[in-house]
């Protein structure tokens, strides 16, 4: 399963490749523009998608080095790089989106606010257009190669879409002689972008200190003990190495079985979890069911 997993991260990694590669495009674009326009809100969106180019970067490297084997210093192999990357990223997009709200706090209180030019409106609708592509795109792979954490960067990509609309129908409204619509807009942007900071903060804590989702333990063990073989479910955990989910489990049998029966047993949980809920590795204990 593991050979499987690798391929599905190198195939993933067109995703992000694609991401980034889109996310310049309409930074550079957004960045140039909103300078020449005087929109302070697209120039806050330019700076959303660039925190996004660096976000997409982590997700390439995590994916690069994810597939990297295990070796003496790493067991467990390299999945956590991901994570890591993550994390890295939620603190950059922190500092950027702070930016963001202090630039536009102070176009308000200063009263800098410009009418900005109608070019900066069909510049956000262009980029809502070329991310909502690239949104389809990733979900489709996201869903072949059974990647969450491509399916996370399309979800991130579809918001990017619907930001790019709100700035387009922002900078359209402050074009009628309201340009504090336009610096208002950038304070949401620069918001959103926190928003999206500590959402990734907390998740890549989260799995870094073997946290998991009881929702799917109940699951799991509701799965595993459908099978016949099995009397009872004792304990599971899971944890989660990168976007790959680890599970370790104790369940009792019939004590009369042969060892060569219960080790079948083992091998059908661990492809019953792989199969529906793509668990990469269980570790299975089997103890005699006491009552038997």
């Amino acid at each position: 399963m593991n050979n499987d997993r690798y391929k599905q991260l190198k195939q993933a990694e067109l995703g992000a490749i694609i991401s980034i590669v889109a996310y310049i495009i309409v930074s550079i674009l957004k960045l140039t523009v909103g300078n020449m326009a005087n929109s302070e809100a697209l120039r806050a969106d330019g700076l959303n998608n660039f925190t996004d180019i660096l976000a997409s970067v982590a997700v390439l490297i995590g994916l690069r080095i994810s597939r990297k084997p295990a070796d003496n210093e790493h067991r467990y192999g390299h999945w956590k790089a991901e994570n890591i990357a993550s994390l890295v990223t939620s603190f950059i997009m922190l500092l950027v989106g702070l930016q963001v709200l202090y630039s536009a706090i102070m176009s308000i209180a200063d009263k800098k606010m410009e009418t900005p030019d109608m070019t900066a409106a069909v510049v956000g609708v262009l980029s809502a257009i070329l991310m909502y592509g690239v949104y389809s795109f990733n979900k489709r792979l996201a869903a072949k190669v059974k990647s969450p954490g491509l399916l996370a960067a399309a979800k991130d990509n579809l918001s990017d879409a619907w930001t790019s609309i709100g700035t387009a129908v922002a900078v359209f409204a402050a074009s009628f002689n309201l340009g504090w619509l336009d610096s208002l807009a950038a304070i949401v942007v620069g918001l959103l972008i926190l928003k999206t900071a500590i959402d990734i903060f907390k998740e890549s804590s989260f799995s870094l200190s073997d946290g998991f989702d009881q929702e799917k333990l109940d699951q799991y063990k509701q799965i595993i003990e459908e099978i016949p073989e099995v009397q009872s479910v004792k304990s599971i955990k899971g944890r989660t190495y990168g976007s790959n989910t680890y599970v370790d489990i104790m369940v009792t049998m019939n004590p009369n079985l042969t060892v060569k029966e219960s080790h079948a047993v083992s091998d059908l949980i661990e492809n019953t979890l792989f199969e529906k809920f793509q668990v990469l590795e269980t570790d299975v204990h089997v103890e005699p069911d006491s009552e038997a």
